[in-house]
């Protein structure tokens, strides 16, 4: 599984999941472009990570719920490297609010960094990868959730729905141009936006519990199969999503 000479966008990339997949695609050999908002201090430092495993990196400042700044983030890739192979939709947010009480912003907020960056980094990357030839990866980090219900955090729900069916679409869309779009639906995972589970014993002992492989994932479960996704021997893939939730999903209390 080798991405040798390939250079990867990877939005969201300096922190959780999205810092996972920086560093598995350049442990897989491809070169990589970091989107971040905030924290510059841990995009140097996985910059030098990137390097240490013998393959370029820059960190771009790019506020992915802007057009002009994912057109920015893809244009500062090629001028860096040239191209662009694999765009990896990562960014995300939540506001754990129902449908009774999220406001107008919050929705706006979700949807904007969710999946309005998602359809627009897919149809910029998608542009660039048919001008240059050759076609590419697209990467949709989405959730359960995108079939799963969550009450009480209704809109990461609606944008992670939205995102399916982007997914889908954009897949069969793009296939002529040899360009595959696949999903990547994580579960439960070790990382901040569920730091209050993983400090209480109790709540993470019943989440544990739920999940049939009896663990949460770690960032690096979601980072692996990305890379696997960005390589050539998921050529055949697109248009649907892959789930990496350790079989939560699908767990039943047996009655």
């Amino acid at each position: 599984m080798s991405l040798h000479g390939k250079v990867a966008i990877v939005t969201g990339g300096n922190s959780g999941i999205g810092m996972a997949i920086v560093l598995a695609v350049a442990e897989a050999g491809a070169n990589v472009v970091i989107d971040y908002v905030c924290n510059p201090d841990a995009t140097e430092a996985l910059e030098k990570r990137v390097v240490a495993l013998g393959d370029k990196a820059i960190g771009v400042e790019a506020d992915v719920s802007k057009v002009d700044d994912l057109q920015r983030l893809v244009t500062s890739t090629v001028e860096a490297f040239g191209r662009v192979d694999v765009m990896v939709n990562n960014a995300g947010v939540e506001t754990r609010t129902s449908v009774l009480d999220t406001t107008e912003d919050q929705y706006a907020k979700v949807l904007d960094i969710n999946l309005k960056s998602a359809f627009f980094g897919t149809q910029l990357a998608a542009k660039q990868m048919i001008t240059q030839g050759g076609g590419g990866r697209i990467i949709n980090i989405t959730s359960v959730h995108e079939d799963w219900p969550m009450p009480g955090n209704t809109p990461y729900c609606l944008s992670k729905g939205g995102m399916r069916m982007l997914t889908r679409t954009a897949g069969v869309e793009l296939a002529p141009h040899n360009i595959t779009v696949v999903g990547v639906g994580p579960g439960a995972v070790d990382t901040p936006i569920n730091k209050e589970t993983v400090a209480d014993p109790a709540k993470l002992k019943i989440l544990d519990a739920a999940i049939p492989i009896g663990r949460l994932a770690e960032p690096e479960d979601i980072g692996g199969v990305v890379a696997f996704l960005a390589s050539d021997a998921a050529g055949y893939i697109t248009a649907t999503t892959v789930f990496v939730d350790g079989g939560i999903m699908q767990s039943s209390p047996g009655l």
